[in-house]
This record gives structure tokens, sequence and C-alpha cells, in this order.
């Protein structure tokens, strides 16, 4: 496993949960839109159609609800994780910008113009920053891998 590919799992996982509370989004306005009730029929009919037509929506965001809530609290201690990964490197280069790409999900422009460097050496300092986290967390990607 590559280290690149281990610090980018936070981005993949945020962009997971931003889409399913998107999704939960969807399916809270279905389950709260109101059906009109057509009053003009003299018939009554109590087949409750009208009645459950949200009750569907509403258990499912409810369920999706619960879904996000655990990926998110999965994702918190991830990223809790892999703050403390990168900060405990030594150069303060490599921390600042291994932060900025993969916990602020920054683009390397950005993060040059942030740094006040070029973009050739953010390119080159980002690759050095990559071998050093793969050099000292060897074995945690090697873990990673296998799980």
């Amino acid at each position: 496993m590559k280290a690149k590919d281990y610090l980018k799992q936070l981005e993949l996982i945020d962009l997971k949960i931003s889409q399913k509370i998107s999704e939960l989004s969807d399916l809270r306005s279905k389950a709260y839109s109101i059906k009109s009730v057509n009053f003009s029929s003299d018939v009554s009919h109590s087949s409750g159609a009208n009645e459950a037509s949200f009750v569907k929506p509403l258990s499912n965001a409810l369920i999706l609800e619960n879904e996000i809530s655990i990926e998110l609290n999965d994702f918190i201690q991830l990223k809790h994780k892999i703050i403390n990964e990168i900060q405990a490197l030594k150069d303060t280069r490599y921390i600042n910008i291994l932060y900025k790409r993969y916990v602020q999900f920054m683009k390397l422009e950005d993060i040059a113009s942030a740094m006040n460097y070029t973009y050739q050496y953010t390119i080159e300092l980002h690759g050095k920053a990559l071998q050093a986290f793969q050099i000292t967390y060897k074995n945690l990607l090697k873990t990673y891998i296998d799980s």
C-alpha cells in the first residue's frame, strides 16, 4: 500500500458521507411532502394509501440517518488517527503539506499558494513528504493492505 492511497481514504469517505447526506435530504423531502386529498368525491375509501405514503420514505430516512451517524463517527476517529500520524513526522513542511492535501483536501496549486512556494517545489516536497510517511509507517501500511 502506498502512503498516498492510505491518506486519500479520508477524502473518499468524506465524499461518500456527503452523498448520503444529500440522499437523506431527498428522502426527507419525499417523506414530508403533503399529498392533496380529493374532497369532491362522495365515496370514502379507507385504504390508508394516502396516509401511509410517507411511512416508507420516512423509515428509509431513519435507517440512512443511523448509517450516516455510524460512518461519521468512524470518519472522525480515522481522521484523528491520520492527523496524529502526519504530525508525528519530523519535518514541519511535510506535516503542513500532507495535512493540507489529505485532511483539508486542498489541491497542490492551492497549497503552493498558501505556503508561498512554487508549484514545482510543492510537487517535489509533496513527493518527499509521502516518502517520509511511507518509511515511517511501513508496518502500518502493510497492515492496512492485509485488512
